[in-house]
This record gives structure tokens, sequence and C-alpha cells, in this order.
């Protein structure tokens, strides 16, 4: 699904769901997608790097596929934090001894 189209209304290989349910088609549907997201969610280090690989690709003309591997990792990223390290424990936890 390549497209001979210039700066940001090029296609990405393949379009990529969010978690949304829609499909992020051209680097112009990712940056708009970047945009709305909220101030602290946007400043984290993976959309950084995703905004900055959207930049380049469209400026500079770039393989497509940067972009995409920036905006996946980017979308991505909240799978690791699930379940963040919360430091120690406040409750200790129960001692159980085996009686055979």
């Amino acid at each position: 699904m390549k497209s001979e189209r210039c700066g940001w209304q090029r296609t990405f290989d393949d379009p990529m769901p969010t978690p949304g349910g829609r499909h992020l088609i051209t680097l112009h549907h990712a940056a708009t997608y970047v945009t709305l997201l909220p101030k602290k969610e946007a400043d984290t280090p993976e959309w950084q790097a995703a905004i900055e690989a959207l930049i380049l690709v469209a400026d500079l003309g770039g393989p497509t596929m940067f972009a995409r591997i920036g905006m996946m990792r980017a979308l991505n990223s909240f799978i690791g934090a699930a379940a963040p390290m919360r430091g120690r424990r406040k409750k200790a936890a129960r001692k159980y001894r085996i009686a055979r």
C-alpha cells in the first residue's frame, strides 16, 4: 500500500490500530493522534521519540517504517507499565510453616 505522496500525506505500509479502535493510515493521521494526547502522556520519552520520527520522515523523506516503529513503540508502551513496582510493602507478608 505504498504511496507516491509527499510530506505528511505519505501512507504507512500497513495501517496502525489505536487503542480506540481507529487506524492511522498517513503521517498526518499519526501526527493528529499525537497532538490530541494529554500533555502528561505526550511528554513521555516514547511519545517524544515517535514525534521526532514522524517529523524526520515527513520533512526529510525517510522510510515510513521508521515513523511506524516509533508510533508502535509509543502505542504499546503501556503494556510494560501495567503493573508498576510500588516499592516496599506496607504490610508484612504472613509467614507459614509447613507441618509434616
